[in-house]
């Protein structure tokens, strides 16, 4: 009886999430910070908004849900919003009352790719990047610049030959998860590509390694204090990380100020 009653007491508690995060919790101060870029952003998020169909999820939510999914390195959407039901860190941090449903995984990730086709993820980031700029806390004159190759989602057997116009191939047997026989065949990115991810190239990190679809990955590094200033995705073309290197430096360093540059041979 003493039990039963006690368990009907704590369903009557009222509780703040703010209550119950620590003061001292790095997640406070990126809160913080991220608020204010997005206030920056109001103006496109208006554009964002759909005036007909069903509600969809705030493009500052999706901003913040990303934050957090990279952090907690969380792999997928289902599982974020499966967290979504009972972590209350995540709750406090995307602005989610305790009663509030959590998303559907479904909508979140339509959202989501519709969030980054519209490259709105690359104006929070210059957002932020000009925070820690008035903030003085970059340097104008040490940087790093590198590159590495991303897999694709694309899988390799779905690199196959360009067909000609007037060429038709043959059915697979298995639609689904149709066989495929390398063995003696010499692909390349002249005459191959992936019927899934046309943009994807095949190309290996180093000697030895094997050959993968992938994209090129690059990153502007300022020294003094270790912070990204600039990234881009470019062709896995073997050329890119030199053209991006200087394409970030055009864009993130604007005039003649003389700087210091640390790269590999790549």
């Amino acid at each position: 009886m003493r039990g039963e009653e006690t368990r009907q007491k704590s369903m009557l508690v009222l509780m703040n999430p703010e209550d119950r995060i620590p003061q001292d919790h790095p997640l406070r101060r990126i809160r913080q910070l991220s608020e204010m870029a997005l206030k920056n952003l109001s103006g496109v998020f208006d554009q964002m908004y759909s005036k007909v169909g069903r509600p969809s999820i705030p493009p500052e939510r999706l901003l913040l849900s990303t934050i957090l999914m990279a952090l907690y390195n969380i792999r997928s959407e289902r599982l974020f919003c499966e967290q979504l039901e009972y972590n209350l860190l995540f709750r406090w941090f995307l602005g989610m009352d305790m009663i509030e449903p959590a998303f559907d995984h479904s909508t979140f990730s339509a959202n989501r790719e519709r969030l980054m086709a519209q490259e709105v993820s690359g104006l929070f980031f210059k957002e932020v990047v000009s925070q820690a700029r008035s903030l003085r806390l970059m340097s104008d004159e040490h940087f790093t610049v590198d590159g590495t190759l991303i897999e694709s989602w694309a899988s390799l057997k779905s690199f196959k030959p360009k067909e000609s116009k007037d060429q038709t191939p043959p059915p697979p047997d298995d639609p689904g998860n149709p066989t495929v026989d390398f063995h003696g065949e010499k692909r390349s990115n002249a005459t191959h590509e992936s019927k899934t991810d046309p943009e994807a190239k095949l190309m290996r990190k180093a000697k030895g390694k094997e050959a993968k679809l992938s994209f090129s990955l690059h990153s502007l590094m300022e020294n003094r204090n270790g912070l990204l200033a600039d990234f881009r995705i470019w062709e896995a073309n073997g050329f890119a990380e030199r053209f991006a290197a200087i394409d970030m430096l055009d864009a993130s360093l604007p005039g003649d100020n003389r700087i210091t540059l640390g790269a590999d041979k790549g």
